[in-house]
């Protein structure tokens, strides 16, 4: 069974963020001001739509929908989507749409030729611990997915820079080096705690599932793999003051193991975790 309700605003907010990269890649390259705007609430209304047909699926399906690689690819845009709206509300960065939007509208693109059927929960999963660990992991990998954007920002400019290449469009459209780097930052340190938690919350619900807190099952391993390479990065920064071009690989190196832990463990690898 497929929610009717949940199509219904489902594929209008897949539209609209596809919508939104291409306008943010407008404002990014013509350097029109009305243009991001426009951009910014097209992507808050792709949001919204998005937000009802994840509460139209949790309606029809009685749980939150986090048991499938469908459920949880779309909540993964939907986090990334959230934290995105945050930061560029706050610090206006119109750059930074085209750098993000692309990753949302592929995981749903993703989402979207994933099996969408609503089945009941195994008994592994019925557990109030699910919820805690998926919303933790949410917000962990909207962070991570921003650090992600601002990273590729930074190594952007800072190579145009090197190059001496200053009379460069994009160059000129592209924050700071500095401001990318504390924002950067930023994004991993307000991540890195919910991270924290979703090892945590992680490891009672494997207790209570499988009566064992941890069993080195692929998934749990990249997830601890992954909390290590932004723990040497929090680390790194905080006590020998690490900052720019190493930093901003260490952001980039960090998600590409945040979406190996989601896609490669659930494609690739067999274990407790894994589902489709």
């Amino acid at each position: 069974m497929v929610s009717t309700w949940e199509n219904l605003f489902f594929i209008p907010a897949v539209i609209l963020y596809l919508l939104g990269t291409v306008l943010y890649f407008i404002a990014l390259t013509r350097r029109r001001e009305t243009t991001g705007r426009l951009a910014f609430l097209v992507t808050a209304a792709a949001f919204a739509l998005h937000t009802l047909a994840l509460v139209a699926r949790t309606i029809a399906a009685g749980r939150l929908p986090a048991s499938n690689m469908y459920e949880f690819t779309s909540l993964f845009a939907w986090g990334v989507a959230l934290v995105f709206l945050v930061v560029e509300r706050l610090y206006a960065i119109k750059a930074l749409g085209a750098f993000v939007l692309p990753l949302i509208f592929a995981l749903l693109g993703y989402a979207a030729v994933l099996p969408r059927e609503i089945r009941p929960l195994v008994p592994a999963l019925q557990s109030y611990w699910l919820q805690i660990h998926v919303l933790t992991a949410i917000l962990a990998y909207g962070g991570f997915g921003i650090s992600f954007g601002l990273a590729i920002m930074y190594l952007i400019k800072e190579r145009k820079e090197t190059a001496g290449n200053f009379s460069s469009r994009l160059y000129q459209l592209l924050p700071d080096l500095k401001l990318l780097d504390e924002l950067i930052y930023g994004a991993i340190a307000f991540a890195f705690p919910f991270m924290t938690l979703v090892l945590i919350t992680g490891a009672v619900w494997a207790e209570r599932a499988w009566g064992s807190y941890w069993s080195w099952d692929p998934k749990e391993t990249w997830a601890l793999i992954t909390w290590l390479i932004y723990a040497v990065y929090l680390h790194a920064r905080l006590t020998y003051g690490w900052k720019g071009h190493r930093a901003a690989w260490m952001a980039v190196i960090g998600f590409l193991a945040v979406l190996f832990t989601y896609f490669g463990v659930n494609l690739f690898l067999s274990g407790l975790h894994s589902y489709v």
